[in-house]
């Protein structure tokens, strides 16, 4: 539109000032240096730059549909590659959870014969012979110490109570373990005491972002107060994402931690689910704790 108004406005210009005869009595008084040809060859030059114009215009528009192709693969691979991912979290907590119900039903069974094999010797045996009730303690001692090694394993492959009572459940078992290991520290949970089903990919997700921020608030934030919070805000008259929320109001050393190991592979566990991770968001004045914020969709479509 531009072009066409300014090719009528010059049109119009032209007739008004006669412009054709203005350039000829000009050019006509410097015949020498053949100035008379000048339109000719502008308008050589501006067909030159139409023609330019209309092939870059074409390279553009074959670019651009490369791009899109390239774009289009490359949105493929990345759903594929997501879709594999949450396979393999599916996978390998399958696989955590049959280990850790072998630890528990094969190993734990045995370990506990052998204490009550060795606590019947040491109730019928000789009490004289010093020697053989200090190797049946010995035998009890061990029992206990690999019982208790069993049971954090056990604890550690699959979160207790996730598959019998639920989420919560698992996040306040979880919890109540942190309160034990830190007595100087006081944690709140805010969580939904039913939360609906998520699907397994979404919980174990939601458990393991808990382990790590609270794993990072016992070894960089000096913290006096953490509170984990829990909850599926409705958008619209829907459900919306699921926002989990790990805060403290320690040093705020956690920014500097965002790139870690724990947290690398967190913020690649929930983007495989369609999620987002934050670690910059802070509670309270600047630089004064820290807060980890995990948002899931939740869909049918993150379920394989």
């Amino acid at each position: 539109m531009l072009v066409i108004v300014a090719t009528l406005a010059f049109a119009l210009l032209s007739v008004h000032f006669e412009l054709s005869e203005v350039i000829f009595n000009w050019t006509r008084a410097r015949e020498t240096y053949q100035l008379d040809e000048l339109p000719g060859v502008l308008l050589v030059l501006a067909s030159a730059l139409a023609w330019f114009a209309w092939r870059r215009v074409r390279e553009l528009k074959l670019e651009l549909e490369r791009r899109h192709a390239i774009e289009r693969e490359l949105a493929t691979a990345l759903e594929t590659n997501q879709r594999l991912a949450r396979a393999n979290v599916l996978v390998q907590e399958e696989e955590r959870r049959v280990l850790a119900r072998e630890l528990h039903d094969e190993l734990g069974q045995y370990l506990n014969a052998i204490k009550v094999d060795a606590v019947c010797i040491r109730d019928a045996g000789d009490p004289r012979s010093a020697e053989t009730r200090r190797s049946v303690l010995s035998i009890i001692e061990s029992a206990d110490h690999v019982q208790k090694t069993v049971r954090e394993a056990v604890r550690k492959l699959r979160p207790p109570g996730l598959d019998e009572l639920g989420l919560p459940a698992a996040l306040e078992n979880c919890v109540d373990g942190w309160r034990k290991r830190l007595p100087s520290v006081s944690f709140e949970l805010d969580a939904p005491a039913e939360c609906p089903s998520w699907g397994e990919a979404v919980n174990i997700t939601l458990y393991r972002v808990v382990q790590e921020g609270l794993t990072n608030v016992a070894k960089h934030a000096q913290a006096r107060h953490v509170r984990i919070s829990l909850e599926q805000p409705r958008i619209r008259d829907e459900l919306g994402p699921v926002v989990l929320r790990v805060s403290d109001d320690g040093i705020g050393a956690g920014a500097t931690n965002k790139d870690g190991l724990g947290l690398v592979g967190m913020r690649e566990r929930i983007e495989s689910l369609g999620g987002q991770l934050d670690t910059s968001a802070r509670e309270g004045k600047r630089g004064e704790g820290f807060c980890l914020v995990a948002t899931l969709p939740v869909t049918e479509s993150i379920n394989p």
